[in-house]
């Protein structure tokens, strides 16, 4: 409509239509540096569906129309399922057409899929990461299913390996696709699932792969419309590991109940349930008792993920803000020529240039687990990377935010969205403290740890000096180690594995540049103009 009063100028267009794997040259470069360059071509396909404006649209309906819990038909009989609005969906069918739910299992898998999937999951969080939730738990329960339950795996194999998103209510067995879901948490304990209070007894004998009949309850049961669970419940030799399904191999719903859905501060898209159990009929996992160190197997992939999830918001968050910046004028100049802004901007892309070196990295490590020095690395990075990337995300979106002033604080921006779904990847699969106290347990229990640190630093000792001063000054520390420096030690050990990675492939300006930001003691130097120019091209690479 034409305007009487004004017109309107200088207001930036929105970010959409654009590739989300070409644009970013950090993430381009570590998928070939790290071993799958055999998947480049799917993801810049991907890429460019996931930033275009249809697939930014179905991001935001899927938060803003978020999931019903039904929990009785019109006959009054129980239903107990979650309702979704279509974009759900839609966002759900991409997300298993890229296999991020079982791309690391295939029979055929190629060298390195973790590094594949790492990208793949980085594109999709940046458009909805509620989405993801269910993925990542599936992704991490086939393996388990694989060794420790293998007749129901079987029957189960070809739906949990397909590429096939089926939201049809039916047997396991019955659909061309499935996902699984966690129940770990109640309400007396948290985090302390020793406490769990949920019982199970055998229907007939004992043993590995036999039904139970469980009572009891859970605090958090994610993704309540998964067609089977995880769940830990106590028995006569402890705490064990159960596969609980929806329905029953006859088609029967098992017993178990919805009490409500979880009013979250974000992650609206996901439902997140409160549920009882009475007389669920589960499968047990494993031996009785096993349960806590079969879940923490699982666990470790489902917090790699978090730390992919929240650098892949924060990545989003900063292709906001520099593309505002491009075009909002200020006394004349482009807010991106203004030298603060340039300087500020620059800053959050050399912090995702070190992040993503290492979340490579990483995801190598995990793909390559014969090796002990990568097990390893991926048993001590792991947590540290979810403390670290996952604290780093909350201040990240406001400094972005302010970037776009009013406009980024309002609801027609993504960039409250993204803010307020921050702090869930620093709360699920662990809070800050349990990831740090994980940490100093690598760093105790395993001697070979520091065989491995050794490897990883001193392969680039004599690069850079602040370095070489904070490695010298960790492994001192490391002779000490206490609860009480445990957030400390595991930030040092991530800076200094983001470090090493930069130090050794990328340019000696840009990692000079991120040791001197990260790990100079005396506080951050400004950043040239020919790097800050370098950095901000690097992160919007057309």
């Amino acid at each position: 409509m034409p305007w009487t009063t004004h017109s309107v100028f200088n207001q930036p267009q929105p970010l959409s239509n654009t590739n989300l794997f070409t644009r970013d040259s950090a993430l381009v470069e570590a998928v070939t540096r790290e071993g799958a360059s055999w998947d480049r071509e799917w993801l810049a396909s991907v890429g460019l569906q996931l930033g275009s404006a249809e697939s930014l649209e179905l991001g935001r309906l899927a938060n803003t129309q978020a999931p019903e819990l039904m929990r009785y038909d019109a006959r009054g009989e129980r239903l107990d399922e979650v309702r979704f609005h279509p974009a759900w969906h839609l966002l759900m069918q991409g997300l298993c057409a890229s296999r991020l739910h079982n791309l690391s299992w295939q029979p055929d898998v190629q060298p390195n899929a973790m590094v594949a999937r790492a990208a793949r999951f980085i594109l999709h969080a940046q458009v909805e990461a509620g989405s993801l939730c269910p993925v990542t738990m599936t992704h991490a329960a086939i393996p388990l299913l694989q060794n420790h339950l293998p007749d129901a795996y079987a029957s189960w194999r070809e739906p949990l390996l397909s590429d096939r998103y089926d939201a049809h209510h039916l047997p396991g067995s019955q659909k061309r696709g499935l996902l699984i879901g966690m129940g770990m948490t109640e309400k007396q304990g948290g985090t302390d699932v020793l406490s769990n209070t949920t019982r199970a007894e055998p229907l007939g004998v004992r043993g590995s792969g036999e039904p139970y009949r469980i009572t009891g309850h859970k605090w958090f049961f994610s993704v309540p419309q998964s067609d089977a669970h995880l769940i830990l419940a106590q028995t006569a030799q402890g705490l064990s590991c159960f596969f609980l399904p929806r329905l029953l191999p006859d088609g029967t719903r098992n017993a178990i109940r919805i009490e409500r859905l979880k009013d979250k501060l974000g992650n609206r898209s996901n439902a997140s349930a409160e549920v009882e159990f009475q007389d669920a009929i589960g499968w047990l996992m494993g031996e009785e008792g096993d349960g806590v160190r079969l879940i923490l197997k699982m666990g470790g992939m489902t917090r790699f993920d978090c730390a992919l999830g929240s650098h892949g918001l924060m990545r989003r968050a900063l292709s906001i803000a520099l593309h505002h910046a491009q075009q909002r004028q200020v006394m004349g100049k482009n807010l991106s020529d203004q030298p603060l802004m340039r300087y500020v901007l620059a800053q959050q892309a050399l912090q995702l240039e070190g992040q993503t070196a290492l979340l490579l990295r990483l995801a190598r490590a995990w793909s390559t687990p014969a090796s002990e020095h990568e097990r390893l690395y991926a048993r001590l990075l792991t947590p540290a990377a979810k403390f670290g990337i996952c604290k780093a995300g909350m201040p990240f979106v406001a400094e972005a935010m302010e970037v776009l002033g009013g406009m980024g604080y309002c609801e027609e921006s993504e960039l409250p969205r993204l803010y307020r779904e921050m702090p869930v990847n620093s709360i699920w699969e662990g809070s800050g403290n349990v990831m740090c106290l994980d940490v100093l347990r690598v760093l105790g229990r395993h001697a070979d740890v520091m065989t491995m640190l050794n490897d990883e630093f001193d392969a680039v000792k004599g690069s850079n000096r602040h370095f070489d001063r904070r490695w010298r000054q960790l492994r001192l520390q490391l002779n000490n180690l206490r609860e009480g420096v445990a957030r400390d030690v595991t930030q040092e050990i991530l800076q200094l594995a983001s470090a090493a990675v930069l130090l050794k492939v990328a340019e000696p300006p840009l990692a000079d540049a991120w040791c001197d930001q990260q790990l100079d003691m005396r506080g951050r130097r400004a950043l040239s103009d020919d790097l800050a120019t370098r950095l901000l091209l690097r992160a919007s690479a057309s």
